[in-house]
C-alpha cells in the first residue's frame, strides 16, 4: 500500500519551466489532477507498461526533485562520511531505485481522489509542507504530505510523508545497516544490485 501511495506522489509532481515560480500548493494540485487523469485514460499504463511509465517519470517528474537532499536525508549522519564521488554514486543509485520501485506501482491507480488541505505561506518562506489526503474507493483516507524547498529554478521536492511515514527516512535503518556491514561502498553495491533485480523483473513481466 505504501509503495502505491508513494507512486501517486511521484506521478503527481510534474511541472514545466513556465510554472517554475508557481506556488507550491498550486503546483501540487494542478499536476496531481493532470497526471491522475492521464493515468486513468492511458491503457498502456493500466496494462502494466513499465517502460512507458519510467519514460514518463524520467521526462516529467525527475526535474522537480532534489535527489541529493533526499539521499542525504535517507543516509543520515553517514552521508558526511562519504566522499564526493561516493555521494554522487549514492544519489544516482537511490534515484534509480525510487524511480523503478514506484513506476511499477504507478500502474495500479485509476479512481483515487485527492483532497487538498488549506495552505498558507509567508512570502519569505523557502521550506514548506503541502498537505493532502488521498481518498481510495473502499479504503480509508490516507494523509499525504509533501516537503518542498525553494531554489533558484523553482520549488523542489525533497521528502514526502505517507500516513506519518517519511519516504526518505523510511530507508535510513536499511541503509545504515548496509553501511555497518560493508561501508559506503557496500551500500552503493547493495542499492545497485536491487536496481538490477527490479530491472530484470520488469523485463520478465513485459515478456509474459
Amino acid at each position: 500500500m505504501m509503495k502505491k501511495l508513494f507512486a501517486v506522489f511521484f506521478a503527481s509532481l510534474i511541472a514545466t519551466v513556465a510554472y517554475a515560480q508557481e506556488a507550491p500548493d498550486a503546483l501540487v494540485q494542478r499536476v496531481t489532477e493532470d497526471v491522475l487523469e492521464i493515468i486513468r485514460k492511458d491503457k498502456d499504463i493500466q496494462s502494466g507498461d513499465t517502460r512507458k511509465v519510467i519514460e514518463l517519470v524520467d521526462k516529467k517528474v525527475l526535474p522537480n526533485f532534489n535527489f541529493t537532499h533526499m539521499t542525504a536525508l535517507a543516509l543520515g549522519k553517514e552521508w558526511r562520511k562519504a566522499t564526493p564521488q561516493q555521494q554522487s554514486q549514492l544519489t544516482a543509485e537511490f534515484k534509480t531505485l525510487l524511480v523503478r520501485t514506484y513506476s511499477n506501482a504507478l500502474t495500479s491507480y485509476k479512481n483515487q481522489k485527492v483532497v487538498y488541505k488549506p495552505f498558507k505561506m509567508a512570502s519569505a518562506e523557502t521550506d514548506v509542507l503541502v498537505r493532502t489526503e488521498v481518498l481510495q474507493p473502499g479504503g480509508k483516507p490516507v494523509q499525504l504530505d509533501y516537503s518542498l524547498e525553494k531554489q533558484e529554478q523553482g520549488w523542489k521536492v525533497y521528502d514526502v510523508v505517507v500516513a506519518g511515514i517519511s519516504l526518505v527516512t523510511n530507508y535510513r535503518d536499511q541503509f545504515n545497516q548496509e553501511v555497518r556491514n560493508g561501508g559506503i561502498d557496500g551500500l552503493i553495491a547493495a542499492i545497485a544490485a536491487k536496481n538490477r533485480s527490479l530491472e530484470s523483473n520488469s523485463i520478465k513481466s513485459e515478456k509474459k
